[in-house]
């Protein structure tokens, strides 16, 4: 059994696989109009998500690595956004694509789906 301290959420990191990480970049930093910082390690390329120690929520990074392929299988991962309708707007102008439309999820708010330039399947919620 996995021990998480309390005060933690038990996810603390996420990767979106990438083939192209300059596109992937000027896709993810025009959507959400943030600025992605580039690192490499054990070989790989990572555009790292801006973070502040002790938020909430968890960091991450765009990565390219011979393991990794952007995908619709698998986890999928949220990202928090004042107005989804706004976000989707800009997920289209920048080539990407609405898999899901804003949706209810009741007294939790609403999410909607999207494929981005690399053909990962993501998330974004909102509670308005």
């Amino acid at each position: 059994m996995v021990t998480v301290e309390k005060k933690m959420h038990i996810a603390n990191w996420f990767e979106i696989p990438v083939t192209d990480l300059e596109r992937a970049i000027k896709f993810y930093e025009k959507v959400f109009e943030v600025k992605l910082t580039i690192e490499e390690m054990s070989g790989m390329k990572l555009a790292m998500f801006p973070f502040t120690q002790d938020a909430p929520g968890a960091p991450g990074a765009l990565i390219k690595g011979e393991s990794y392929e952007p995908s619709h299988a698998g986890t999928v991962v949220y990202f928090s956004v004042e107005s989804i309708e706004e976000t989707l707007r800009k997920v289209i102008a920048h080539n990407g694509k609405m898999i899901m439309p804003r949706t209810s999820i009741g007294e939790h708010g609403f999410i909607a789906q999207y494929e981005d330039t690399e053909g990962n399947r993501l998330a974004l919620h909102s509670m308005h």
